[in-house]
């Protein structure tokens, strides 16, 4: 019996690049490795479950679980993980200085159910007291109106939530008709240098430095899940996908940090990941659950405190049991 093909639907990430280029190929799997943005692989698989696999927002995955819909298994690969305080802007009108004078405030969301948006509030409340509670929400699209939510959910007690399918987040900031936004790109008049927006932590990479040192945060964002229907029929994929991912990221630290040529066009990438590695250790974008057990149970936690779940997961349950340990020679 050949190989069997799959559809497997990713950014373009040099952690999973060598999977795209062929260059570490999964045993006894034909990979399509399709590439789209993530924003709508996570539509087009919450929506019509379309492809073999994909990556998939960790929130809206935990959140779809725990009401009962379960198309998908995960495995513990986590393609995108990052730091969130560079993603809020301010209007400059809107006397904001610190994360405490979000209070009262007018805060941009694009979808208040998102990764991103629940990790930030987890910060303004446990890092800087403001609950969810005490800010004025406003949902639209980035640059486009007429975003929605991807995943169902009950807008939690006490939030208020405004929705504003008639223009986008990028006009409100700029004109002063939101105090404040969160979203993972950037907004166009920030990127064209309006006098009027900018960032609320200037200086984010020391912010989030002191953020890891304190909490050993490296927060998930999205992971990597298979359709059910093709666990179930051929259970082995997973630990095979698995080893394959894990592959292509080993392969793509050691470039990394290759000296004999610049890889990434940028002149101290060997510094950058002297850096990194000394404050976070040298496996500091690990897969696997253990290794990211305290993440995922912090961003379960704030899923259900922030009242976009109403009852706890078990984390192991959504992972396919044959990843949760690997063999060794």
């Amino acid at each position: 019996m050949g190989s069997i093909r799959l559809t497997l639907a990713c950014e373009d990430y040099d952690r999973t690049r060598p999977l795209k280029d062929g260059i570490i190929k999964p045993e006894g799997i034909d990979l399509n490795y399709l590439v789209l943005s993530v924003e709508e692989i996570f539509w087009r698989m919450m929506k019509y479950e379309e492809f073999d696999a994909s990556e998939l927002s960790m929130g809206a995955f935990l959140t779809a679980a725990a009401r009962g819909r379960r198309p998908f298994v995960a495995i513990p690969v986590f393609p995108s993980r990052t730091f969130r305080h560079r993603c809020i802007f301010v209007n400059t009108a809107s006397g904001i200085e610190r994360p405490e004078d979000l209070r009262g405030k007018r805060m941009g969301v694009p979808e208040y159910s998102m990764t991103a948006a629940v990790w930030l509030r987890g910060l303004f409340q446990h890092e800087y007291g403001v609950p969810p509670q005490e800010i004025h929400w406003v949902q639209a699209g980035e640059e486009h109106p007429g975003r929605k939510d991807r995943v169902d959910f009950e807008m939690p007690a006490g939030v208020v939530m405004e929705n504003r399918p008639d223009t986008t987040l990028n006009a409100m900031i700029d004109t002063g008709e939101i105090d404040a936004m969160m979203s993972p790109r950037m907004p166009t008049c920030f990127i064209e240098g309006s006098p009027r927006v900018r960032r609320l932590f200037p200086d984010y990479k020391q912010v989030e430095m002191e953020y890891f040192k304190k909490t050993g945060l490296f927060p998930i964002m999205h992971v990597m899940v298979i359709r059910r229907a093709i666990y179930d029929a051929h259970p082995w994929v997973a630990q095979t996908l698995y080893k394959a991912f894990c592959k292509a990221k080993d392969l793509c630290m050691r470039e990394l940090y290759d000296t004999n040529v610049l890889r990434v066009s940028l002149p101290w990438t060997a510094a950058e990941y002297e850096e990194t590695s000394e404050l976070m250790t040298d496996d500091y974008w690990p897969y696997g659950l253990p290794s990211n057990r305290i993440n995922l149970e912090t961003l379960h936690g704030y899923l259900h405190e922030q009242g976009l779940i109403k009852q706890k997961l078990n984390l192991e349950e959504l992972f396919a049991r044959e990843t949760l340990e690997a063999f060794k020679v």
